[in-house]
């Protein structure tokens, strides 16, 4: 792997955080329609939809650079449906970039032939 590709993790790390929380925001605000006259669905309902199908091309544009494995790149699909999966899905590629920023460092001096 490169640094184009720790370049993708890092993208759709920077948005899974914001696609999570405006879910949590989004239920919330669900929550509030049907119990007072609070109504920011139309509203949340917008700025989750564009954070998600953002979520969803940084997503295949990791998939295709990393190179991921069918269960892993399902999996980061799963933790963008789930509430609080893009946090979890924050942990997991910030590991994953620091590592192929690494492996590509190495390879860069000439440890590791890789």
């Amino acid at each position: 792997m490169d640094l184009k590709t720790a370049t993708a993790l890092r993208r759709l790390r920077l948005v899974s955080g914001p696609e999570a929380i405006s879910f949590l925001l989004l239920l919330v605000c669900s929550v509030l329609k049907r119990t007072t006259d609070f109504n920011a669905v139309p509203v949340m309902g917008a700025v989750h939809g564009f954070l998600f199908v953002l979520y969803l091309l940084f997503w295949a544009d990791a998939w295709n650079r990393a190179k991921w494995p069918l269960k892993t790149a399902a999996l980061y699909f799963v933790l963008s449906v789930l509430p609080t999966g893009g946090f979890f899905a924050d942990r997991r590629l910030k590991r994953e970039a620091e590592s192929v920023v690494i492996a590509s460092r190495a390879r860069q001096e000439g440890i590791v032939n890789a």
